[in-house]
């Protein structure tokens, strides 16, 4: 097996599989769940996944956009040509999986991927490849604003909630909702969307953190958007924050929201097999 089989075989779990994390918060919002239609929505909404998982076939019709994450460890080397085999390893997948075709090259031309690469260097051994197909159906509800560095929470609060509400329905709720505080105005919405690829049934260690994403799934609940925008209970299944040091002038603040069929999958390779898989 060479690495396009293993980003392949990667990328297509993440377009038919959801993680088990946000399996169990649909489930538990089905079960908690007090609207007839709601429920009924939520029950729609896991039988899909279900018949995905079963059939090898896409969750959704928007396979999106693949995002590709990179944590790189002190150990490896990276260059052009392993991200060259990553991307020829995702185009593989939705060649191969049949799935849509959703990139505009810059001649315009329908294609399955591009260069859409995160990377971190870590203090860790090996290397981390996440595959995100980011829907844009919640992509293009994207916010951003610089706030003053005096901002509150009321103020951020406001903002977040601002923008939920007006991604409504289209977003195809119940949503999770990725937030990134600080670095740059471009650096804000990577930490959103890294935000995203955190564990969402489990609260995060900050306590800090933890109470004020807690705060916010309750007030975006209370919109009464619901499940596909039917009202109900369940508008929200998770709120994950994510921050980063910033300007003193400044605080960057990046909202990115995804559909109930948030997709990644995700893979550690170590050195040696890493050095094996490029050589096949």
């Amino acid at each position: 097996m060479n690495l396009e089989t293993v980003i392949k075989n990667l990328a297509i779990k993440a377009n038919i599989e959801l993680r088990k994390d946000v399996l169990n918060l649909l489930r538990e919002a089905f079960y908690r769940e007090k609207s007839p239609l709601a429920k009924e929505a939520l029950k729609v909404i896991l039988e899909n996944a279900k018949i995905a998982r079963k059939e090898k076939i896409a969750i959704c019709q928007d396979t999106g956009l693949p995002l590709v994450f990179l944590e790189v460890g002190r150990d490896i080397k990276i260059d052009k040509t392993l991200l060259d085999r990553i991307k020829k390893g995702v185009n593989k997948a939705y060649r191969e999986g049949g799935f849509r075709a959703s990139v505009i090259d810059s001649q315009g031309k329908l294609t399955y991927s591009g260069n859409f690469f995160h990377i971190e260097f870590t203090n860790t051994k090996g290397v981390k490849v996440t595959i995100f197909p980011k829907g844009f159906g919640s992509e293009n509800k994207t916010k951003m604003k610089m706030f003053n560095p005096t901002a509150s929470y009321d103020d951020i609060n406001k903002f977040i909630l601002e923008a939920v509400e007006e991604a409504g329905p289209g977003a195809c709720p119940p949503f999770f909702v990725g937030i990134g505080i600080g670095s740059t105005s471009e650096g804000c919405l990577v930490l959103a969307k890294k935000a995203l690829l955190f564990r969402l049934d489990k609260p995060t260690p900050s306590k800090e953190l933890a109470k004020w994403e807690k705060i916010l799934k309750e007030k975006i609940n209370a919109l009464g958007i619901g499940p596909m925008g039917l009202g109900g209970c369940f508008s929200c299944l998770a709120v994950k924050i994510k921050r980063s040091p910033t300007h003193i002038a400044g605080l960057p603040v990046g909202v990115n929201i995804s559909c109930h069929a948030l997709r990644s999958a995700t893979i550690s390779i170590s050195k040696d097999k890493l050095m094996n898989l490029l050589k096949e």
